[in-house]
């Protein structure tokens, strides 16, 4: 244990011939937040969100008429809504959560784009892009976005399948004879 009034050298080759008490109290770094990335030009936040093979381009902005609404782009000029897309409820749920957080569920327009992959990984994909869409538009929501989860990638994929094998893991069967 270090023992009060006890200093010791800092070997950092930067600060050599500094020393420093163990129990001194450090000061706090004071930072601020950095400005909010703005929107461009047509006053539209982005996120990207992956997950396997699945992306999902996701746009958002505040809500023009007063009730903010979630739409999945399918082509050039049609929508569907997040029920008509994802039918089952946990994917829904997916889509939804980031908002439901931040409760901007109703005060944004979320317009997304997503292919590849099945619609268990494009819902995961769309909640990681609303969330990074959501730190742009205001980074307030980053430590409870990060807390639960929303921010971060799940970078697990498909292993490829090797040469001389039927699979990624899988061996055809030994025979000694």
């Amino acid at each position: 244990m270090a023992e009060q009034g006890y200093e010791t050298t800092i070997t950092n080759p930067a600060l050599i011939g500094e020393s420093v008490k163990p129990d001194a109290p450090r000061e706090q770094a004071h930072h601020e937040l950095p400005d909010p990335k703005p929107a461009d030009k047509h006053g539209w936040w982005w996120g990207t969100g992956r997950r396997k093979t699945a992306v999902a381009r996701v746009r958002l902005r505040p809500a023009r008429d007063g009730q903010g609404k979630v739409q999945v782009q399918t082509s050039a000029k049609t929508f569907k809504t997040v029920e008509e897309y994802f039918s089952e409820p946990r994917d829904r749920n997916d889509v939804y959560a980031p908002l439901r957080l931040s409760d901007t569920q109703d005060k944004l327009d979320v317009f997304i784009r997503a292919h590849g992959g099945g619609y268990m990984g494009q819902a995961q994909a769309v909640r990681l892009g609303i969330a990074r869409a959501l730190v742009g538009y205001d980074p307030t929501f980053e430590p409870a976005l990060r807390e639960a989860g929303y921010l971060t990638r799940d970078a697990r994929k498909v292993e490829r399948k090797k040469y001389g094998q039927p699979g990624a893991r899988r061996r055809f069967q030994f025979s000694k004879r």
